[in-house]
């Protein structure tokens, strides 16, 4: 089907690209996301353009190198997005340095290809108490990241330096992936990056709840049961939140 298209873009990674955290029920896997939403953006100005989304939620680096990379250099990309990495980063020990080093050969084969290569820092998570002692963790993968891209000529999009996102609202309730606000934003962030004259629509920001102690502490609580509970949970267990789903857009398509 690649050859209907004259632009094509493939998004790699895991649930940042696949979408969660902005619902759509109408939609495969049941989410939207910035992916989604910056084709809807390029797409009318190019009737050549492509889309594939092979992300899929809970995928680990090697997993994603693994299993998208040969599926996007069959689909014969000009532009690939790729952000991979944090669900490593999240485990007790990762050797940063041994992931980022086949992440950058991986990149390699994508340019060698004749792809674009858009890469993503990781979020600075320093203002979250759950997240935040992983911030020298992120810190140390963007530096290798820049590294790649300085390297191989790749385009970043530099999510740390983005401090909007230290707004709660930009965030789900899982408190693990960003909202449709967050997701509305960074699409308009890369299709800054992408020089794109267009912009996608942003909903409203909702008003910060205001909260007495005992509804903060109610509130963690509520979070902890329902969203930090399960996801060690997987972790102990093995299993992830991605286990027997499949790509959003496995091949080229029109949104």
């Amino acid at each position: 089907m690649s050859g209907e298209f004259t632009t094509r873009w493939v998004a790699l990674g895991d649930s940042f690209t696949e979408g969660v955290g902005d619902p759509d029920p109408a939609r495969p896997n049941g989410v939207r996301g910035w992916a989604d939403r910056v084709a809807e953006q390029l797409q009318p100005a190019d009737p050549g353009f492509g889309y594939a989304n092979l992300a899929i939620r809970g995928k680990k680096l090697r997993q994603v190198l693994a299993e998208q990379l040969e599926p996007a250099l069959a689909l014969r990309p000009t532009l690939v997005t790729a952000y991979a990495g944090a669900n490593d980063i999240l485990r007790p020990k990762v050797d940063i340095d041994a992931l980022l080093e086949q992440y950058d050969a991986g990149i390699a084969r994508l340019q060698e290809a004749g792809a674009r290569v858009l890469l993503f820092t990781g979020f600075d998570a320093g203002t979250s108490k759950v997240f935040g002692a992983m911030r020298g963790r992120i810190a140390i993968y963007n530096e290798q990241v820049r590294w790649i891209a300085d390297r191989r000529g790749a385009t970043l999009v530099d999510y740390w330096r983005f401090h909007e996102f230290q707004d709660w609202r930009m965030w789900a309730e899982d408190r693990m992936h960003m909202s449709a606000l967050g997701h509305a934003t960074m699409a308009n962030r890369v299709l800054s990056v992408l020089e794109h004259e267009g912009l996608a629509e942003v909903p409203d920001a909702p008003a910060l709840p205001s909260l007495s102690l005992l509804g903060h502490f109610r509130a963690n609580a509520t979070w902890a049961r329902e969203f930090a509970g399960p996801w060690v949970m997987r972790r102990l267990t093995g299993r992830s939140s991605g286990d027997g789903m499949s790509p959003k857009y496995a091949d080229y398509t029109r949104l």
